[in-house]
């Protein structure tokens, strides 16, 4: 504490980015100052409770990074926070990404909807917040313009050419400019301006209908129907074809709630919430998750509406507005009251919640006669007749999963290949390494098996003069949690409707889902690797660098020699992946 004060006097009054370390170095929190003296300090003196004296009891550190400008504070504290995901900070995750619709940049180009924004592949329309209304749209506009359907050309006109919906480049030349036409119109439609496209479906279904040609003139008639109720589906509206998000904020004394409303073409189509602890001003902490939300997108929308900021950073990011009146304040007023409102009663929930949780820790604790188990931890093993064989380990604290905490093994070769070996083996990894690194202990091991894997579990930790206990979690025939077994692998008495049952259910769910996605990913990997390696000439690199381009391998299976160049293959080598997969049948998985 003593070099923290001397630290503390040494801290400049300048903006920057400061970042707090725990006793192990690791940093746990980064924020932005405008004042760094005056931000850092504030932590270090008076008292703090709650999630802000959790985070100050844990820090035995900091360090800073002066900055010219807050706005620059602001953008090197979200590539900070991207870079060292500090457990107190706001994380969000990339594992939310929208919908976008793209006409590609190609020869002959195609509309498809995609989650994966690329420079150099197309123009992008969107996000979509609703992937249904996306993928709606895209089906429309293929049936309006006349772009390729095909993902690899054929070499002779398909069905969509007869329907009218492709200009069948596979047998005729299309000129440059008429795609350029259609873009133009895509253009106009996704903007709202719908009336020249149904003028243009009116006049061929009447045309379609004087040459008796009427399967073809419904087919206008069905499209027409489909664009209007496409253009009535929408509640709230702004009548200026804009999209905007609107984003308001509510708080409690530690904890946030933002709400995200996104207006598309001036409609409402969908909103999100997002709730989390704050260790700053709430403005700070409000304007730092704008900055995150929005800097590492590849497409904003035309207009961002905000509730009254006093600072002026995010406009030196982004196209911000704070309506002062009219309808965009009402629609920022709604949106802080929706924010209010779920604020109120996620609170609510996470009340009753952990009064449930506490029941049903303190219950367990008593049935097996054990103090109140604060820290769980629960193994799972998962292969498929013995191959790929992996376990996973996820950590409950206080009934609640804790990720960072999540552990996966791939269990190294055994003499028998039986789950109770595997599950001694692991038990012994994992807590030979917590000794030696003097971690945090659980106050119960909870494994997914009867007596045998109790039994292995505990041999493991004799061999480290480790007494934890280990209790088992059965399933019944249908793979649903059915009881529990103590240490000795006697069953344990609980009601099916007791929040203890409860609580097991969820971490053996849990523990099976993550233990059974890594086995499949070893799996998925193991078979994509061993197809590529019959490719003559597809060495460790090649095949790293299409398993990046591509998701899987019936992507790289079905891409074109151009979709393999794309991926920064040599033209030879794209021949031959594209060669082995046409000219050989690929080997059936096991």
């Amino acid at each position: 504490m003593d070099l923290l004060r001397q630290k503390l006097t040494l801290l400049p009054e300048k903006p920057g980015v400061y970042l707090l370390k725990d006793t192990l170095g690791q940093i746990i929190y980064v924020g932005k100052a405008k004042v760094l003296k005056n931000r850092v300090r504030s932590y270090f003196t008076g008292s703090h409770v709650g999630k802000t004296g959790r985070l100050v009891s844990q820090t035995a550190d900091f360090e800073y990074i002066v900055t010219e400008s807050e706005v620059e504070a602001l953008v090197l504290e979200c590539n900070l926070i991207k870079k060292h995901t500090p457990k107190y900070n706001i994380l969000l995750r990339d594992d939310k990404t929208y919908p976008y619709l793209i006409i590609t940049e190609e020869n002959h180009p195609r509309i498809l909807v995609t989650r994966q924004v690329k420079k150099g592949k197309g123009n992008y329309y969107g996000p979509y917040p609703n992937a249904t209304a996306a993928k709606e749209a895209a089906r429309l506009l293929n049936r309006l313009f006349p772009f390729r359907k095909c993902r690899q050309i054929p070499t002779r006109p398909c069905l969509y050419y007869h329907l009218e919906q492709c200009l069948a480049p596979c047998v005729t030349d299309v000129a440059l400019n008429v795609y350029m036409e259609m873009r133009k119109d895509v253009s106009t439609f996704l903007k709202g301006d719908q009336s020249k496209i149904i003028t243009l479906l009116e006049d061929k279904m009447q045309t379609a209908s004087e040459a008796l040609h009427y399967e073809r003139a419904r087919e206008y008639r069905d499209l027409i129907e489909d664009l209007k109720l496409l253009r009535e589906k929408q509640n709230i509206t702004l009548n200026d074809f804009i999209d905007r998000d609107v984003i308001g904020y509510a708080i409690t004394t530690d904890q946030m709630c933002i709400q995200v409303f996104y207006l598309r073409l001036g409609k409402l189509v969908a909103r999100d919430s997002f709730i989390f602890p704050y260790y700053e001003e709430p403005e700070e902490a409000f304007i730092s998750f704008v900055a995150q939300f929005y800097i590492e997108r590849a497409v904003w929308p035309a207009e961002i509406l905000l509730p009254p900021l006093e600072s002026p950073v995010l406009a030196s990011l982004f196209l911000i507005t704070i309506p002062q009146k009219g309808k965009k304040r009402d629609l920022v007023q709604m949106a802080m009251s929706n924010a209010r409102t779920t604020l109120h009663d996620h609170i609510s929930l996470e009340v009753r919640q952990q009064s449930e949780t506490q029941l049903a820790l303190a219950t367990l604790g008593e049935l097996l006669n054990i103090p109140v188990p604060g820290r769980i931890e629960a193994f799972d093993i998962s292969n498929t007749g013995g191959t790929h064989n992996v376990a996973g380990m996820v950590q409950f604290i206080e009934g609640k999963p804790q990720r960072q905490g999540y552990r996966k093994y791939k269990i190294q070769l055994l003499e028998t290949s039986d789950d109770t070996a595997a599950m001694g083996q692991v038990v012994l990894r994992r807590y030979a390494r917590l000794v030696s690194e003097n971690g945090s202990l659980p106050n119960l091991i909870l494994v997914d098996g009867g007596k045998g894997q109790i039994n292995a579990a505990s041999k493991a930790l004799k061999e480290l003069n480790l007494t934890i206990p280990v209790a088992g979690m059965v399933k019944n025939d249908r793979h649903q949690t059915h009881g529990l077994l103590d240490q000795s692998g006697n069953p344990v008495a609980l009601p099916k409707s007791h929040p203890t049952f409860y609580l097991l259910g969820r971490i053996q769910n849990e523990v099976h889902r993550f233990a059974i996605t890594f086995h499949r990913q070893q799996r998925a990997k193991s078979m994509t690797l061993s197809a590529l390696d019959g490719i003559p000439g597809i060495g460790p690199k090649r095949k790293q660098q299409l398993l990046r381009h591509f998701s899987s391998l019936d992507d790289i299976q079905r891409a074109s020699i151009e979709d393999l160049r794309a991926a920064g293959v040599p033209p030879s080598a794209a021949a031959k992946v594209y060669q082995y997969f046409h000219a050989t049948p690929l080997p059936t998985p096991l």
